[in-house]
């Protein structure tokens, strides 16, 4: 009877307390964009990457273009902006919406916009954010331009 008594707290969720998407979780999930941005605009493409999953799985849409994984994703970018501050220009967004997705996920909203560079221009942006061990990082990222 004792075991059935625990497996009945479990169930009802007496043992643990659920964890929630919190105000720490949000401010986290804008943490990990400023960090981005911060390091675009110092032309340090390495740790601006480092705000997307290094895996296989992540999915990064722009252009018309799916490019699936992080390696892909870091190659596109080096292609494209050559990886320094030269090439990469000034990065400015402003976040709309933060949108949680059960406990350890989330949904960003934006605008973006590239200034001083070939590549300049501007648009929007949903990305989504996973936490992981190492921290939330961003898994799927859908950008578009004006």
């Amino acid at each position: 009877m004792k075991l059935a008594t625990v497996l009945l707290a479990v169930l009802a969720g007496g043992c643990c307390a659920a964890h929630r998407f919190e105000r720490a979780d949000r401010d986290a999930v804008t943490a990990v964009l400023a960090r981005q941005r911060a390091a675009w605009n110092r032309g340090d493409l390495a740790a601006y990457m480092d705000g997307y999953a290094r895996t296989g799985g992540l999915v990064f849409t722009s252009a018309g273009q799916i490019r699936r994984g992080w390696d892909d994703t870091m190659r596109r970018y080096k292609s494209r902006y050559g990886g320094d501050r030269a090439g990469m220009g000034q990065l400015g967004f402003d976040i709309l919406q933060v949108q949680p997705l059960g406990a350890d996920g989330a949904v960003v909203l934006g605008r973006w916009r590239l200034r001083g560079t070939p590549n300049a221009g501007s648009g929007v942006f949903s990305v989504v954010l996973e936490r992981r061990p190492e921290g939330w990082r961003i898994v799927h990222d859908h950008t578009s331009r004006d």
